[in-house]
C-alpha cells in the first residue's frame, strides 16, 4: 500500500477510535450515580410516629411508611432499610428495645452509604417530662406566670448536659464504627413552641406564659447537644432552627409541622404530622446535597 494510503487509513482509523473513546468517556462522565443504600435511625421523630398509614412489619415501632427516611428514600431512588421507632432512646442503638426489635445499629454495615437519625429527646425522658411537668403547671396556673421554670429550674438543661449529649456522641460513634463509609446526617428537631406565648395558643398546648420561652430554651439546648456530638465525630448535622420556626404547634393545620398537645390531627400529639416530615425529608436532602 502506498505510504500516503497508509497514512490515510491511520489518521482515519485514529479519529475513529477517539470518537469512541469520548463517546465512552462521556457516557461514563452521565452514568447514573450507584444506587444509595440507606439505613434510617431513630425515634419516633424519624420514625413518623402517629403518621399514616402505619409501617404493619413491625406494630411496637409505630413506624409511619410517610416518615422523613421515606420521602428521602423515594426521592433519590436510595435502597432503604428504616429500623426507626418510636420511644427510642440512644441506649437502643446497642439493645433491644422490645422483643424481636433488635438494636438499631445491626442494621448498618461496611456497605451502608447513608445514614439518618434523629435521637435524644427520649434520654432522660427530656421531651415527654417537660411537656408533661409544664403543661400540668400551665392548667394549675391558668396560663399566668412560670411555674414550671420556677420549679424545675435547669433540672432538664442539667440531664442534658451531663447525660444525654455523652450518649449522643457515644451513638454516633457507634454508628461510625459499624458503618465507616457511610454518610452520616443527625438532624434536629423542629420546634415545638413559638418563641413567645400566644394566648390562643393556650388551648392546644397549655403552657404558662413564662414557660413557653422556658420550654424552647429547652429544645434548643438538646439540638445544641446533638450539633456538638455530630461536629465531635464527623457527622453532618441538620439544623432546624429557621427553616422550622413558625411551623411549631402552636399554627394552624397546613402551615404546622407539629400538631399540638390538645385538639390536633394526629394519634400522637407533639410529633411531626405528614407535611412536618415531608419538610424534615426535603431540608435534610437539601443540606447533605441529595436534593
Amino acid at each position: 500500500m502506498p505510504k500516503h494510503a497508509l497514512r490515510r487509513v491511520m489518521t482515519a482509523t485514529a479519529a475513529a477510535v477517539g470518537t469512541l473513546a469520548l463517546g465512552l468517556t462521556d457516557a461514563t462522565a452521565h452514568a447514573a450515580p450507584a444506587t444509595l443504600d440507606y439505613v434510617a435511625l431513630g425515634d419516633s421523630y424519624s420514625a413518623g410516629s402517629g403518621v399514616l398509614p402505619v409501617d404493619p412489619t413491625n406494630l411496637l415501632c409505630l413506624r409511619s411508611t410517610a416518615n422523613y427516611p421515606h420521602v428521602i428514600a423515594d426521592a433519590t431512588g436510595a435502597r432503604l432499610k428504616d429500623v426507626t421507632c418510636g420511644a427510642a432512646r440512644t441506649a437502643d442503638f446497642t439493645q433491644a428495645q422490645y422483643p424481636g426489635v433488635a438494636p438499631q445499629l445491626d442494621a448498618l454495615g461496611t456497605g451502608t452509604d447513608l445514614v439518618t437519625l434523629t435521637i435524644g429527646g427520649n434520654d432522660n425522658s427530656t421531651f415527654i417530662n417537660a411537656i408533661t411537668a409544664c403543661g400540668t403547671a400551665g392548667v394549675l396556673s391558668g396560663g399566668k406566670g412560670s411555674p414550671c421554670k420556677d420549679k424545675h429550674g435547669t433540672s432538664f438543661d442539667d440531664e442534658i448536659e451531663a447525660n444525654t449529649y455523652p450518649a449522643l456522641k457515644a451513638a454516633l460513634l457507634g454508628v461510625r464504627a459499624r458503618a465507616p463509609q457511610a454518610r452520616v446526617a443527625a438532624l434536629g428537631y423542629p420546634w415545638i413552641t413559638p418563641a413567645a406565648a400566644d394566648p390562643s395558643c393556650f388551648l392546644k398546648l397549655p403552657l404558662a406564659a413564662g414557660d413557653v420561652p422556658y420550654l424552647r430554651a429547652i429544645q434548643a439546648h438538646l439540638n445544641d447537644a446533638v450539633r456538638r456530638a455530630a461536629e465531635e465525630t464527623g457527622a453532618t448535622y441538620v439544623d432546624f432552627s429557621a427553616v422550622s420556626d413558625r411551623h411549631d404547634a402552636c399554627e394552624a393545620p397546613g402551615t404546622r409541622w407539629i400538631e399540638p398537645l390538645l385538639f390536633g390531627h394526629s394519634l400522637v400529639p407533639v410529633h411531626p404530622n405528614a407535611l412536618g416530615e415531608r419538610r424534615m425529608a426535603e431540608h435534610t436532602m437539601t443540606v447533605l446535597g441529595l436534593a
